[in-house]
């Protein structure tokens, strides 16, 4: 029996093999599957590291592909000039389990992350967006604006972060899409939507609901942090894209003390469309089954590409 190599995709090539508008229609899918209980995702486990990091192991599976994203998140890296975050997900053969290729763990999570973020302006806008508010300036602000320029070339999207200076730099780095950028000391009021990307432990948005502002809420993504303020929250017609995970990682709904009876799911809204009798939040916490569909996606383009794997 011989020994077959398994393909370890670099970030750049993990980047090449998700394309936002593919990832998205794959993420759509997904959702419903998840939903119907077509692809098994339990919550992910936590493992501690002895200095203050943690190992995030999450597993999906489904009738055609495997998957298993082990990510090590280690704050303290900063320090270093290292990384926060490293980790790979791995894609696997249902039928034999055989292993197919490696993605990097990173890049997945920041494009699938900002796609979840764009298949919620597909949904919960009626109509194409013409100017976003970003607020954070950090990672996942990148990967959202990567994927907005891919989507949505020639939007308006202005850029909020903890000062004007730092909101400038990051625009500055930016330019190179193609989007009519702005940095901005506060969000501003005439958007279609507003996409909150910070760790922040206290709200970065808590303005009354308005019907015509989509919120989107990303990064606070455990119990002590909060992004989305009750004001907000109070006045809106909440949806999240995992439910399960919403209820112990939501920390902006957990911290409002919502009624979770009442917070719907984004494959309902899928299923059954969106209701627009109040301003909608769109709270996002993530899951493994969205990796998957990741894996699928790249698989798919590798295919096309005829990449060896």
């Amino acid at each position: 029996m011989t020994t077959r190599s398994i393909h370890a995709f670099n970030a750049q090539e993990t980047a090449e093999l998700l394309p936002f508008a593919e990832l998205v229609t794959a993420l759509a899918n997904a959702c419903t599957q998840y939903a119907n209980g077509d692809i098994c995702a339990p919550e992910r486990q936590v493992v501690p590291f002895p200095l203050g990091g943690v190992m995030l192991s999450m597993p999906a599976t489904a009738d055609d592909i495997g998957i298993h994203k082990l990510v090590n998140v280690v704050p303290s890296n900063r320090a270093l000039n290292l990384p926060t975050i490293h980790g790979v997900v791995s894609a696997y053969d249902s039928r034999t389990g055989r292993a197919l290729f490696i993605l990097d763990g990173p890049t997945v999570t920041a494009r699938r992350t900002a796609a979840v973020s764009m298949l919620g302006l597909n949904v919960f806008l009626p109509s194409t967006p013409r100017r976003i508010a970003l607020i954070g300036t950090g990672t996942q602000s990148v990967g959202h604006i990567e994927a907005l320029a891919a989507l949505y070339p020639g939007l308006r999207v202005t850029v909020t972060g903890t000062s004007l200076e730092k909101a400038q730099a990051f625009v500055k780095t930016q330019q190179c899409l193609p989007l009519q950028l702005e940095a901005t000391a506060i969000p501003p009021d005439d958007v279609d939507a507003i996409i909150t990307l910070t760790t922040s432990a206290s709200p970065v948005y808590n303005k009354p609901a308005n019907a015509g502002i989509l919120v989107i809420g990303v990064g606070a993504f455990k119990p002590e942090l909060a992004e989305i303020g009750p004001i907000t929250l109070g006045g809106s017609r909440i949806y999240v894209d995992d439910p399960a995970g919403a209820r112990h990682e939501a920390g902006d709904l957990i911290q409002a003390n919502v009624d979770w009876s009442m917070v719907q799911a984004l494959s309902s809204a899928l299923a059954e469309g969106v209701n627009r009798d109040r301003p909608i939040v769109f709270k996002t916490v993530g899951c493994a089954a969205w990796d998957l569909a990741a894996a699928r996606c790249a698989l798919h383009m590798a295919s096309m590409r005829e990449l060896a794997i």
